[in-house]
């Protein structure tokens, strides 16, 4: 199979969808690996470093988009890359598509075949693909925020731990999963007073039991949301529904009972965000105030630290890519109901559920779709 990896074009994002390793893992199955000219670079990979594995190195987006069987990327394909997208070519990327109906549609009418990196699942009930970029962000989140909160940033002026005889910030950290987790780690770990918030008991034992006295934690309710809200100095958004968009868990009636500079940080901004208030954001402008409130919204949050995600991203996707390119996307979806789940656009058809119960499109089941 012909793979091709054309150079991000989203606003101030670094990453690339395959690394000189997996490009040598995927030649050495006896693939052909075409990558756009400097596409590696942000992340610190030369065309050199492709070259020398065997990838060929071509001009422009176009001739990957032209010569390529399967696109893999890492962001959403933007609107011009869309148009490029023919009937019967794989795409394998980040979709989000339940916030974007503009995207979903370009990827119906294309007719290709879309894979979400974000759908895909594991044996345990996970996200595999979507894991790694949820520990970045997650321990990202913290930093950004602390940064948001420095007074000439539009913050609070509080220092996350606090210094002798001055108390720490107030975090809280919505959603327990692998974002939220690391977020508080990393909060507690700055010195913060840290409690998460979930409606998960079994999850909350487990964030107890594993962490003990590191932080606290809470179960979700709207009457503790009112409580804890107007003590917060910043507040962590990391609740998922995959392939949904992101439940509101704080409504802009809400931030008029917070601290002036208070800092919300939306870390699933990619589907939608979980505030009221939220808006995506980018890099060079990334936070905004709503109400005193100071929003901090990126929409591809590891992308700040582009080296680090580009491995760890690289190192999930390359099983799943090598048994697409050795199989064909049928069979290994066939094979494998985990990959079958990230299937969300063939033939323009929408094989995702809830995808289809966010953008009120009819669905026709993946299993349906592969027969």
């Amino acid at each position: 199979m012909k793979l091709g990896c054309p150079k991000e074009i989203k606003p101030q994002e670094f990453r690339v969808g395959i690394t000189p390793n997996a490009a040598q893992e995927a030649i050495s199955h006896g693939h052909e690996v075409l990558i756009e000219t400097q596409a590696g670079i942000g992340a610190g990979f030369e065309d050199a470093a492709y070259a020398a594995v065997g990838a060929t190195i071509v001009g422009t987006a176009a001739e990957v988009f032209e010569q390529a069987e399967m696109i893999v990327k890492v962001k959403e394909p933007q609107a011009v890359e869309r148009k490029m997208l023919r009937e019967g070519q794989v795409l394998f990327t980040y979709l989000h598509l339940a916030p974007d109906p503009e995207q979903t549609r370009d990827l119906l009418d294309s007719g290709c075949t879309a894979i979400a990196y974000e759908t895909v699942t594991d044996r345990q009930g996970g996200l595999p693909l979507l894991a790694p970029m949820s520990e970045v962000a997650g321990r990202l989140a913290p930093q950004v925020g602390a940064w948001t909160l420095q007074k000439a940033n539009g913050g609070r002026g509080v220092l996350m731990g606090g210094v002798p005889g001055v108390g720490p910030a107030r975090i809280i950290v919505i959603g327990g999963g692998v974002v939220g987790t690391h977020a508080a780690r990393v909060a507690a770990g700055m010195g913060a007073d840290v409690t998460v918030l979930d409606r998960s008991l079994p999850r909350l034992r487990y964030l107890d039991d594993v962490f003990g006295d590191v932080f606290k934690t809470g179960y979700s309710t709207a009457g503790l949301m009112d409580e804890l809200l107007p003590q917060a100095d910043m507040v962590i958004g990391a609740v998922l529904i995959p392939g949904a968009a992101a439940p509101k868990l704080v409504t802009r009636a809400q931030l008029g009972g917070m601290k002036p500079g208070a800092v919300l940080v939306d870390v699933a901004i990619d589907q939608g965000g979980c505030f009221e208030t939220s808006r995506a954001t980018t890099h060079s402008d990334p936070i905004y105030e709503v109400d005193g409130v100071m929003h901090y919204c990126v929409a591809n949050m590891p992308g700040a630290v582009a080296r680090t995600s580009t491995i760890a991203l690289g190192n999930a996707t390359l099983p799943f890519m090598l048994a697409l390119a050795d199989k064909g996307w049928k069979q290994a979806c066939t094979d494998d109901p985990h990959l079958l789940a990230g299937l969300n656009v063939h033939a323009g058809q929408l094989t995702y559920a809830a995808v289809g119960e966010a953008l009120g499109i009819p669905v026709c089941p993946p299993e349906q779709a592969i027969a």
